[in-house]
């Protein structure tokens, strides 16, 4: 059995199986599920999933509700070519998600997924994606929230939510204008068109901020007619630099774990050496000493195995007190790259406020990434 931490992946063994959502007694929550297309988006009814549509796709997705336990049965077969990804989904009418405990997930052939509801304000979830990468389809633990509930999920993926129709005015009052939704997203997924953030505190204190890179830790077949078996050790480390004009790198190798309370203010949690943790690696940083910063710059770096950022698939999660959590992916679609480390997000002091910027840029080594954002340090060969 594969246990799915948030944000973890894994490939899906049959294009033919069944998802499980286990709902706990009594709970009055609405499962749905939705086909979406490179835009992120539905296109119609057609593409909606839920109780009062419990087919879509022809067969490629079918809904069956047994007391607690919502099925998928998924034929992916059938899946119109076009179609990039199924989110399952998870609403309440009311309340939020910490009320709601013993949320979990089933995948027939072997993975499951248990849904951490502690402290959630959201009522609504996406709680897994299955999609396809490189011709192959696979499952995520995904777990965000809106705030803004059923209607701002289903405003993101572009699925029109009917409001009640407001009393009629004066005659001659002229038809006011209907506001837009406020959607206010737990998650903010930075791409190449979309690459920037702010996260703004008025005090410039940020708390503790949490750094998390998770990859696809599937072991691939090697060694002699393919009998030996070995994983990618992906590391999670990053450059810092201070309005001082101090600045040096926190990483496993080298053993330059950091420091939070002193310089750097930044530190490695723990170095996931075996490649077999599905929580990944984790990296935190004194949010309360940002003014003392200028830049942070976080990296991945291949330690051990083939440089193969696609099959990593690897994702880096910020996650700010009072802010949105932002993802950037290491995906690669268009690019082989061999290198083996990748800039992935710079976070850089604006007035005190942090803007986050998506790198995704893919160096041969320390050295060369370090020419590239001129930070000026000696490197020498260096083991853990």
């Amino acid at each position: 059995m594969t246990t799915l931490a948030m944000g973890a992946n894994a490939p899906l063994a049959s294009p033919d199986f069944t998802l499980d959502v286990h709902l706990p007694q009594g709970g009055a929550i609405d499962v749905t599920a939705l086909q979406l297309y490179a835009d992120g988006k539905v296109r119609g009814d057609g593409d909606m999933c839920f109780f009062n549509q419990p087919v879509i796709g022809g067969g490629a997705v079918s809904q069956n509700v047994s007391g607690n336990t919502h099925s998928f049965a998924f034929a992916l077969g059938k899946i119109g070519a076009d179609v990039e990804k199924i989110v399952v989904n998870a609403t309440l009418d009311s309340g939020a998600f910490s009320s709601v405990a013993g949320l979990k997930l089933a995948i027939s052939g072997g993975i499951d997924m248990q849904i951490d509801t502690t402290g959630r304000t959201e009522s609504a979830l996406i709680l897994c994606e299955v999609y396809k990468r490189n011709g192959h389809w696979k499952i995520r633990n995904v777990g965000q929230g809106f705030n803004g509930g059923l209607q701002a999920l289903a405003e993101h993926f572009g699925v029109e939510v009917a409001e009640p129709a407001p009393a009629a005015p004066p005659a001659a009052a002229p038809k006011p204008a209907a506001p837009s939704p406020k959607i206010d997203l737990s998650k903010v997924s930075l791409t190449k068109n979309d690459s920037t953030i702010s996260l703004k505190k008025q005090d410039g204190k940020f708390g503790r901020i949490r750094v998390n890179l998770n990859w696809n830790q599937k072991k691939t077949a090697g060694g002699f007619f393919g009998m030996g078996k070995r994983g990618i050790d992906l590391d999670l480390g990053a450059f810092v630099e201070f309005r001082t004009g101090e600045f040096g790198v926190v990483q496993a190798l080298g053993n330059s774990f950091g420091d939070l309370d002193a310089l750097p203010f930044t530190k490695l949690l723990a170095d996931d050496r075996t490649g077999t943790s599905t929580d990944g690696e984790w990296l935190e940083i004194n949010g309360d000493a940002w003014s003392n910063f200028r830049r942070v710059l976080i990296f991945a770096f291949i330690y051990e195995g083939v440089a193969n950022w696609q099959e990593t698939d690897g994702v880096i999660r910020l996650m700010v007190p009072g802010q949105p959590e932002v993802e950037v992916r290491m995906n690669v679609q268009s690019l082989d790259s061999r290198n083996g480390m990748c800039a992935v997000a710079l976070l850089e002091n604006k007035d005190n406020q942090i803007r986050v910027n998506r790198e995704v840029r893919f160096f041969a080594g320390h050295e060369a990434m370090d020419n590239a954002y001129g930070w000026g340090m000696r490197w020498r060969a260096g083991t853990k």
